[in-house]
């Protein structure tokens, strides 16, 4: 069986990792003479890790402490068999799958993922620029039904960390797709890259940690098609990294402050990101609607008519 550690934190010892992989990707940039790193942009990606780590040794044990309470009522006791770890990887990357897709469906949560997604650049420094709220807001609590199930904590926190490690490495634009079976079960750089998207097509897909099975399982699959265009609908244009941290939540506030009643104040709240009382701003799905309308009439524009068709023939 294996052992359960009781260090909650090792996502630090792959730092050194990390900061190698992306120094060789910033040398073949570079070498390359392509831009896909700029000083500003760089920097405050790693800026927001550095914040990250730093906020995460005090909310990582804490997160871990309020899963030890659920714990103690737990509904089953799973052990630590083989097929227990086996089980318990599914079961987090699902966990995963559910916050992050509600990350970009709540705009609560968006208020602190949007930090990921506020790179107009796509390489292993993108990987770094990680939220100061995340775990402030409670999102560690999409995990806590499988303490509640009867996985151990610490179980958890292994997968939780091996999440985020792998993610890693699937923020590049140097490795292009994978063979075809990997491609279908594991998460890579080409369905993140469509996740880190800000085209219409490409809006809040793609959602998985590890495996991409729960996008194809759920309806939020969109393979890698056009070169996508990366960062937010409508760019930050800032690199101060407190402001990226919290220009979301400042704007929800005024959002808020400025909303006509209660059920405008817990829409903005609540609802998706884009959501306006007045409807000055669109949501993914509304301008996912309205391209397929537009794409839908520019195809009955370019189809002969019914009495073309007769005159021709």
């Amino acid at each position: 069986m294996p052992e359960l550690t009781t260090d909650p934190f090792p996502l630090e010892y792959a730092i050194p990792g990390f900061i190698v992989l992306l120094l060789l990707e910033l040398g073949v940039a570079i070498a390359e003479g392509r831009e896909r790193y700029t000083p500003k942009d760089t920097l405050s990606s790693l800026a927001m890790g550095i914040g990250n780590a730093l906020i995460r040794l005090v909310t990582k044990g804490l997160s871990i402490g309020v899963f030890f309470v659920i714990y103690e009522y737990r509904l089953f006791d799973l052990g630590g068999a083989w097929w227990v770890w086996v089980l318990c990887f599914f079961a987090e990357d699902l966990a995963y799958y559910v916050f992050h897709r509600s990350s970009h469906g709540v705009r609560y949560f968006w208020a602190s993922h949007v930090v990921h997604h506020s790179s107009q650049k796509y390489n292993f420094s993108t990987a770094l620029r990680q939220t100061w709220t995340g775990s402030l807001s409670g999102t560690f609590l999409f995990h806590a039904w499988l303490p509640l199930l009867g996985f151990h904590p610490i179980m958890v926190a292994i997968f939780q960390t091996f999440s985020l490690v792998y993610q890693f490495w699937i923020h590049t634009e140097y490795i292009r797709k994978l063979p075809a079976p990997l491609e279908y079960v594991l998460n890579t750089p080409s369905h993140h890259r469509v996740h880190h998207a800000s085209d219409v097509k490409y809006l809040d897909r793609n959602h998985g940690g590890v495996l991409i099975i729960w996008d194809r399982l759920f309806g939020t699959f969109q393979p890698e098609e056009e070169q996508p265009t990366y960062g937010l609908v409508t760019n930050i244009t800032t690199h101060n990294p407190l402001r990226i941290a919290t220009h979301e939540w400042s704007a929800m506030v005024r959002d808020i402050h400025g909303a006509p009643g209660w059920r405008a104040r817990l829409a903005y709240l609540f609802g998706p990101p884009g959501w306006s009382h007045d409807g000055s701003r669109r949501t993914s799905e509304q301008l996912r609607r309205e391209l397929n309308a537009r794409r839908l009439a520019s195809r009955k524009e370019s189809e002969p008519s019914l009495e073309d068709a007769m005159a021709e023939s």
